[in-house]
């Protein structure tokens, strides 16, 4: 009994301290974190590109507006400006999981108003991603830029 009550704070070196009902519980803990970490990062990832290519769809849409739609060429009106700015980012956002539409109308005081929207889709990574998950819409995010012209002073976007 001397002995046993010595080695109480002693281990061997093959024990790693565990008892029976823990081990395995790493595991379990891991199949439970994991898909969620996987939403995480799908999401984190969806919402940073959105974000990066509503920067530069803010870029490249005011300076199509600028440069087709200040300055239109002998004859042409408000509709061919709008396609000429809308083939343009068209090229630009030539992705799957995005959507390009330019719209413009009067303003008033010689003022034209363009808008340009971006729809975003959600994607898996890069590549495509079906609409619904387990019955749950996906919802697809849309981002605005507009932009006023002056029709007397070419150039000018306000």
């Amino acid at each position: 009994m001397g002995i046993e009550s010595g080695r109480a704070g002693v281990r061997a070196p093959g024990e790693s301290g565990q008892t029976m009902d823990e081990s395995g519980q790493m595991t379990v803990e891991l199949a439970v974190v994991f898909p969620v970490m996987i939403v995480v990062a799908v999401i984190t990832v969806n919402a940073l590109l959105f974000f990066s290519q509503c920067a530069a769809f803010d870029r490249v849409a005011r300076e199509s507006v600028r440069i087709y739609a200040t300055a239109p060429a002998h004859g042409e009106d408000a509709s061919a400006c709008e396609g000429k700015v809308r083939e343009t980012l068209e090229r630009q956002f030539d992705e799957e999981y995005l959507a390009v539409g330019v719209t413009s109308e009067e303003a008033g005081l010689d003022l034209r108003r363009y808008t340009a929207e971006l729809t975003f889709s959600p994607t898996l990574f890069g590549r495509g991603l079906r609409d619904e998950v387990f019955g749950v819409a996906l919802p697809h995010l849309t981002h605005r830029a507009v932009y006023l012209v002056d029709t007397y002073k070419p150039g000018v976007v306000v």
